[in-house]
């Protein structure tokens, strides 16, 4: 499953390449995503250091993908629960993100850049529309991407069994972490 992903991630990162002058592609020992779920129960949180990011500064295209299953949880049940009864991660092995940087960046320039994403995101089979804010900030030949924001688990057809929803909270925070690193240049 995660030979297929990385196949199709490879695929989906050579067609976002063409013609550019410039991709940074996201280092993975410096890349993560995670969710955070306030509950009354227990709070719920978990790691996945498999993210792949690419950003291509020429038309501020932004893309990111993980795999469901490399999400890591303080519990080995939570995380079972997590792939088999809620996103489902054989149906629905990854999540994707296609969007833009909305804001004009000067990526020459080192320094902290509030922005705007939009785009879509793909998760659990469902396509949505995200809009969310961040800080892309260059540091020499590095950016580093931070976006923290909310999603609303029924508008990805996630559903939580009335039994459990002291348990995990409908809207959860997700964290996008990653640093990038040039990898084309025309």
């Amino acid at each position: 499953m995660i030979k297929l992903f990385s196949t199709a991630l490879f695929a989906m990162v050579t067609v976002f390449t063409v013609n550019a002058q410039v991709v940074f592609k996201s280092k993975p020992e410096a890349s993560s995503i995670s969710f955070f779920s306030k509950a009354t129960m227990e709070d719920i949180d978990a790691v996945n250091k498999r993210l792949s990011v690419v950003l291509r500064p020429a038309t501020n295209d932004i893309l990111f993908g993980v795999t469901m299953t490399g999400f890591k949880f303080k519990s080995a049940l939570m995380e079972t629960h997590f792939n088999e009864t809620y996103v489902e991660s054989d149906k629905f092995p990854t999540c994707i993100f296609k969007g833009k940087v909305i804001d004009k960046i000067d990526y020459l320039k080192d320094g902290e850049n509030k922005v705007t994403v939009k785009g879509t995101m793909e998760l659990h089979g469902v396509t949505k529309e995200i809009e969310a804010t961040g800080t892309i900030t260059i540091i020499g030949k590095e950016i580093h991407v931070l976006s923290v924001f909310k999603i609303k688990l029924a508008d990805f057809k996630i559903e939580v069994p009335s039994n459990k929803l002291t348990s995990i909270a409908e809207v959860i925070d997700i964290t996008v972490d990653a640093t990038l690193i040039e990898i084309i240049k025309k």
